[in-house]
């Protein structure tokens, strides 16, 4: 497990939004930092068009919740702030509490690599409120992005057909982070290995890679830069052959690998990274087996992603190894997963819990009240649907489940086997959760995705997996819905 010091080698603390802390600060003003409050971290739609998202960047949360602090040049640097009067904006006693706070809430959240679905907390945070305020952003930070890069690479993965997907995104990531916590969620998603050396060395990711067109256009000619190559490396030997003339290119990576074979090593492939990559790749094919290579390999990148490969394959394209970069790693197509952080309830003088609703005039935007859990139902032929109740509540012997936004849509669960998805990560603070390794997280990914039904994963116009709202905690909510807007 790597640490986030590792690679920050600063407290993160200060890795917010300045309206978190003038939120504290107000809870602490009027005395409320200590009310117990319950925050819910989801997402409102499915990224990509697709039918599903796959969770991901929760060992980034616990590390960052492990290690928080204000450090002491945070808190100098916030007493310098001032307001619109000139003034400080925090008062000397707040900046004392925040240098000497220790987190004591509670974290529940849903196991990274678990296929999941819109309006599911992927994480729960319960504690006393300020605490749990100051934690919004960053939270949001780990998790919106990684949720998302881990399901793009799921959905290329599986255009890939199980075949070997690298991930080569990080000279266009966004950022240092961005190329790190994408190398991470992509092998979460599926990808087998990345060409970014620092996220094998700080995660465990195998890495891979070869040389690039500068190092052929280095030499007088495209042979002797093949052939320089397979002399300082003949154990790492895939060929980039498109620099000049594609096929001619394969021809002489050909001339190579057969000097690399008689030296007692063999040529592992040629690499595609421009024109039409169907024709190239079946062309060099017939070549490389007519030469006595089957089993040397076509790997092509050249922004590809899933509705690429998938066209690739159905024009009968012989690549064996896919490179994809850009559009992995920026979430090209959906740069953000949109995901938000409300509050669910908060706990009275009394001791009892109050569910606490955000009224919006869009339906999608009013949150769900309550402390909220996750209930998988599965039979014999896989996974079925999904409850959210209220912990609360509980739910009924029969529950029946209420779509978000469509109350005539309506199911009600049998006798089917189910679990409960968010489990104990933290408590007061301390670490309750058996962490996984990475390689475990990326097989439970696997493992996930195979009990759905294909329509639900395909990428075009996904069957609608069904998620839904349990009868009782629906209610709580129309109620409160009503009680509002009749105020």
């Amino acid at each position: 497990m790597t640490k986030l010091s590792e690679i920050y080698r600063t407290s993160l603390a200060l890795l917010t939004d300045l309206y978190q802390l003038t939120m504290a600060y107000g809870y602490w003003k009027l005395g409320r930092g200590r009310q117990e409050a319950a925050f819910h971290l989801f997402f409102r739609n499915n990224p990509f068009g697709g039918g599903y998202a796959v969770a991901a960047g929760l060992d980034y949360v616990v590390e960052y919740l492990r290690d928080f602090r204000f450090a002491p040049d945070d808190v100098e640097y916030l007493a310098g702030l001032q307001g619109n009067d000139g003034r400080p904006l925090f008062e000397r006693g707040f900046l004392d509490f925040l240098g000497d706070l220790e987190l004591h809430v509670d974290i529940d959240a849903i196991a990274e690599g678990t296929v999941v679905f819109p309006h599911e907390p992927l994480v729960r945070v319960r504690g006393p409120i300020l605490q749990c305020q100051i934690l919004e952003t960053a939270l949001l930070n780990i998790v919106n992005y990684q949720t998302l890069i881990a399901t793009k690479a799921a959905r290329v993965c599986a255009a890939a057909a199980g075949q070997s997907v690298l991930e080569f995104g990080l000279r266009r990531a966004q950022g240092i982070d961005g190329g790190l916590a994408a190398s991470r969620a992509a092998h979460i998603g599926g990808c087998t290995a990345t060409s970014n050396v620092l996220a094998g060395k700080l995660f465990g990711i195998p890495v891979r890679g070869t040389h690039a067109h500068s190092w052929v256009m280095s030499f007088d000619d495209e042979l002797s830069a093949l052939e320089g190559y397979a002399q300082a490396m003949p154990n790492n030997c895939v060929f980039l052959v498109d620099t000049y003339d594609t096929l001619d290119g394969v021809r002489k990576a050909i001339r190579v690998g057969r000097q690399l074979r008689d030296d007692g090593h063999e040529m592992v492939g040629v690499r595609l990274d421009s024109g039409d990559l169907a024709y190239l790749s079946i062309e060099a094919r017939k070549l490389l087996d007519e030469a006595g290579f089957p089993d040397a390999a076509i790997v092509a990148s050249n922004d590809l992603d899933e509705y690429l490969i998938a066209s690739l394959k159905a024009q009968g394209a012989t690549i064996a190894v896919w490179g994809v970069g850009t559009k992995l790693v920026t979430g090209n197509d959906q740069p953000a997963l949109g995901g938000v952080y409300k509050l669910g309830a908060t706990k009275a003088d009394d001791g009892i819990w109050q569910p606490r609703l955000k009224l919006s005039e869009q339906a999608i935007k009013t949150s769900t009240p309550g402390i909220l859990q996750v209930r998988r139902f599965r039979n014999a032929d896989g996974t079925v649907a999904d409850m959210i109740y209220n912990e609360l509540q509980g739910v009924a012997t029969e529950p029946a489940i209420v779509d978000p936004l469509d109350p005539t849509r309506r199911r009600t669960m049998g006798s089917e086997a189910w679990e409960d998805l968010l489990v104990p990560v933290l408590r007061a603070g301390d670490l309750v959760y058996d962490r996984p390794p990475l390689e475990a997280i990326r097989q439970r990914t696997q493992a996930q995705l195979a009990t759905f039904h294909p329509g639900v994963l395909r990428h075009d116009n996904p069957h609608h997996y069904p998620v839904g709202l349990e009868e009782r905690l629906h209610q709580l909510k129309a109620d409160l819905i009503l009680s509002a807007r009749a105020e």
